[in-house]
């Protein structure tokens, strides 16, 4: 029905489009301007709650209600209104009308909104959601197992760091995170603690100084074997003072002067022992390159075992590929060899370290180069292992401005330069990452790019006092909260007890991170679910990465300390985004109803373009997003087709700077089953057997930047439904090498 016909003062306000030309007093203090299109979303839908999809009557009747609650607030109100009393108005409006019902369902959503304000910052509530096992707490980080006692205990602190982090928040910045207009990562430790995120550790100035841990002044050390267990020992205690992940840059080369150490040493044995002069050289390359695959492997059975003091394995990333001398290219080999064999008996798939292994050409990537046989044996081992993920060392320096391996999963310093003007890299961090929901931002715009445009800025806004309290937070930090940070030199200077440690972060030495996840779903919601072979609906997408590194760069320079535009990995907030979206806007097709939303740039999971197309598409994106990015292709088993891989790897060299692989790899110890399980409810079983049990089998699968084991560490919901719904990008039969499609430069326009 129409309920302001005999309403000739309303009705006319409502075809005059007449809108208060006041500010909005919102709950945390800020001041904005009137926009009556939040009322509108607010009261379709509780039309929708009471009387389903709306009829162009019940449009009507809505807009006809705006329009009331529009004059009633101009002519009750002249500078300013605050938001509990539109909030009467609005109740007043519907009870007038007589829409009971709809204004029981008004008043129901505000209510439940004041209620989840409140438990959010409710310890008891909080405590009550980790022991009633909630899965979007104890499965939020797929590399916690939350079954152990030191990762409950650290689950347990977290709900208090949480509680007490939305306390110290910005009031705004704490109102939009618990709305989902952002996410302000890892509020269970900052900003209720200052610790910063993740870091390149300083390994060559530590091992050749020496360090300090606790109570033990550590010395260089005078082996490979030595200097492997001193790298796990930092790589643990970093881990335990900071919430990100840490990276070994480059370490085949940081490694090569101690296993140089162990060849002198058995040089000199054999020039005891062994008579025959001939044989000292070949007796010392023997025992070397024993030397060198023991302490590899000792590094990545350390690196699996350890647990840090919030309950879970290191996040460790291992860079390598640049190194040419004999000791090097013994290091590069004995770490895919390693990784290849497996861990324990069963030659289970490793999780960490993370292997990222840089192409480069003239080096590694073409027949005929010195290291192109090492190259060979990272496809083949990418193939069994999904790992290495590759760099591509041009694309990198031409994104970030130098070369170095990305923080733990994806984060990228840019280039930068010390006072004597040398270029830096180890001993850098990030400080943590805020990120934007822009499918949410696209719902609300209601396919007008105009209000579309108008709310990103608002929102960037936000997200700027968000970043920026992350900053200052993390400047209160003193070197004696993280000794191995800052007095022990992980992070590249070693600061007295009364130093400010502001001195690491200023002036672009540090990062702080603008994240932000679903291009796919933001042109959706103005082009429709296929949208990737329109040139607007492109382009519309770019212009949002522009826009989101124009405010970056505005604000770094006005601020000295570096924002970079990050590609969240977004492993939870995948869910939480869509899952709360859901509950606002319904289950809006390829938007919502997919219960997740799609990492940064990437294409849709959904498709199955080739992954030559798949490159050719996000090639144009990663240059806006320098502070963090990966791409990555679907692909059936490899294992006998590696040259298939290489040519991936070959085409993606001069367009994409990290590209990771994902190809089935899991494998069943009752039957012998090893490929693709099958995605289940919860989980994956066995596609020949059905076995589910993670003790007799080995299920692996790309979380998002990382590999996880969902069967032993199960994730949220929303990742779980995503990863069940990539699509190949090549065909399972493909049994021929895919050189000839790429070597023109050109990507195939057929799939292979």
């Amino acid at each position: 029905m129409s309920i302001v016909e005999s309403d000739t003062e309303a009705q006319a306000a409502a075809q005059a489009g007449s809108r208060p030309t006041l500010s909005i007093v919102k709950r945390d203090g800020r001041t904005l301007r009137f926009d009556d299109s939040r009322i509108r979303a607010a009261l379709i839908k509780a039309y929708k709650e009471v009387n389903g999809p709306l009829s162009p009557l019940d449009e009507r009747t809505v807009n006809e209600l705006v329009g009331r609650i529009d004059a009633e607030i101009a002519a009750r109100f002249h500078e300013s209104v605050k938001i509990y009393e539109i909030q009467s108005v609005v109740e007043h409006v519907l009870l007038e009308a007589r829409l009971y019902d709809v204004a029981r369902a008004y008043i129901d959503y505000r209510v439940q909104r004041d209620f989840e304000r409140s438990q959010a910052t409710d310890l008891n509530h909080s405590i009550n959601r980790l022991l009633d096992k909630d899965r979007t707490v104890v499965n939020e980080n797929a590399n916690k197992d939350a079954e152990v006692f030191n990762t409950q205990r650290d689950l347990t602190a977290g709900m208090v760091g949480k509680s007490i982090g939305l306390r110290m928040l910005p009031p705004h910045v704490a109102n939009a995170h618990q709305k989902g207009d952002i996410h302000y990562h890892d509020l269970d430790y900052h900003p209720y603690a200052p610790m910063t995120n993740c870091c390149l550790i300083d390994f060559k100035t530590m091992l050749s100084q020496g360090f300090r841990i606790g109570n033990a002044q550590v010395e260089p050390p005078r082996s490979i074997q030595t200097a492997t267990a001193q790298i796990s020992q930092i790589i643990a205690n970093v881990s335990s003072s900071q919430y990100g992940g840490c990276t070994v840059n480059r370490i085949d080369e940081l490694l090569a002067p101690y296993a140089e150490l162990n060849r002198d040493k058995h040089l000199a044995e054999a020039r005891e022992w062994i008579a025959d002069e001939a044989q000292h050289q070949a007796y010392a390359d023997a025992r070397t390159r024993k030397d060198i695959y023991d302490a590899m492997q000792s590094l990545e059975y350390e690196i699996n075992t350890l647990f840090t003091s919030n309950g879970q394995t290191p996040f460790t990333s291992i860079g390598f590929g640049l190194g040419t001398d004999w000791y090097e290219r013994e290091i590069q080999t004995a770490i895919l060899e390693i990784r290849r064999r497996g861990l324990g008996k069963e030659g289970r798939t490793a999780i960490f370290p993370k292997l990222l292994f840089t192409l480069k050409r003239g080096l590694n990537l073409a027949e005929g180069d010195p290291n192109y046989d090492i190259k060979q044996l990272a496809v083949q081992c990418a193939t069994e292992r999904m790992y290495p993920d590759i760099l591509s060392y041009d694309k990198v320096v031409e994104i970030t401005g130098s070369f170095k391996a990305p923080m733990g999963c994806r984060s990228f310093l840019q280039g930068w330069q010390d006072e004597a003007g040398n270029d830096v890299v180890e001993g850098r961090m990030n400080l943590g990452v805020v990120t934007l929901n822009l499918p949410r931002i696209a719902l609300e715009s209601d396919g007008d790019l105009g209000t579309f445009w108008a709310l990103l800025e608002e929102r960037l806004q936000t997200m700027h006092d968000a970043i920026l309290f992350r900053v200052e937070r993390c400047k209160e930090a003193v070197p004696g909260n993280a000794p191995i940070l800052y007095v022990h030199g992980a992070f590249g200077k070693r600061l007295a007890p009364g130093d400010d440690v502001d001195t690491l972060f200023r002036n672009g030495r540090a990062t702080v991170s603008l994240g932000y996840i679903g291009l796919y779903e933001v042109a959706t919601a103005f082009y429709g679910p296929a949208w990737e072979s329109n040139s607007e609906a492109k382009e519309l997408t770019l212009s949002v990465m522009q826009t989101l590194k124009d405010h970056a760069k505005t604000w770094a320079a006005e601020t000295g300390y570096w924002v970079s535009v990050y590609s969240t990995p977004s492993e939870s907030l995948t869910d939480r985004f869509c899952r709360l979206d859901k509950e606002r806007f319904g289950s809006v097709p390829d938007i919502t109803d997919k219960d997740y939303y799609t990492n940064s740039f990437h294409y849709d999971v959904r498709k199955n373009p080739t992954p030559f197309e798949k490159l050719d598409f996000e090639k144009d994106y990663a240059p806006f997003t320098g502070g963090g990015f990966i791409h990555y292709c679907e692909y059936p088993v490899l294992r006998q087709n590696p040259k298939a891989l290489e040519a991936v790897w070959d085409y993606a060299y001069d367009r994409v700077g990290y590209l990771g692989t994902n190809t089935p790899i899991d494998r069943c110890y009752e039957c012998g089953f090893a490929g693709d399980f099958d995605p289940t409810a919860e989980g994956f079983a066995c596609p020949s057997c059905g076995n589910e049990d993670p003790r007799t089998c080995d299920v692996v699968k790309r979380t998002c930047g990382y590999l996880g084991n969902p069967q032993q560490r199960p994730m949220v919901h929303g990742r779980h439904v995503e990863i069940s719904s990539r699509v190949k990008h090549m065909d399972a039969d493909v049994r021929v090498p895919l050189a000839a499609m790429a070597e023109d430069g050109a990507a195939p326009t057929s799939r292979p």
